[in-house]
């Protein structure tokens, strides 16, 4: 492995961290270490294939299609009873954030399906395409178009006037 190879790839680690983990964040529904599990495995296996990387259109978007891949893998190998903690760590929040807003909402992302989820976070937080989003989680254009409209309802459905009153702020 040659030095330019292990340089290029902390800076582009270190420039994408933040962003991989405040995805993880979302798809963990808040569970923080969660998070960083999925940021450190989807880090180490960009690692691996950082030799080919010159093939790869959009490093940062196919790291965000790794971290993806690694929640649904890990939502699927994860036993039933699993659940993570309630609790959020005392963080300050960020200057103009909305404290009670963003715990309502990862409540609520917590409560959907892992699927559902990653379509609200790539769709929405990734500001990603259907064909993106498809393409990230191997399904088809149509199931994204589906799932994306599902899990939105679902989220109506349990923010209910909450979500109205958070708006009104």
């Amino acid at each position: 492995m040659g030095y330019g190879r292990r340089d290029g790839f902390r800076e582009f680690a270190t420039g994408r961290s933040a962003h991989l983990y405040r995805s993880a964040c979302l798809l963990t529904s808040g569970d923080t270490h969660l998070a960083e599990d999925l940021v450190q495995e989807t880090l180490g296996r960009m690692y691996l294939l950082w030799a080919r990387v010159a093939r790869i259109d959009n490093p940062a978007a196919y790291a965000q299609t790794v971290l993806v891949r690694a929640f649904l893998t890990h939502q699927r190998r994860r036993s039933a009873g699993e659940r993570p903690v309630g609790e959020f760590p005392d963080a300050g929040a960020p200057a103009g954030g909305d404290p009670a807003l963003r715990l309502t909402l990862l409540e609520a992302l917590g409560r959907l399906a892992p699927k559902d989820r990653a379509v609200l976070v790539l769709r929405y937080w990734e500001d990603r395409s259907v064909e993106e989003t498809a393409d990230a989680m191997n399904v088809s254009s149509a199931a994204v178009r589906t799932r994306s409209s599902r899990a939105l309802s679902r989220l109506r459905e349990q923010l209910g006037g909450s979500l109205a009153e958070f708006a009104g702020r």
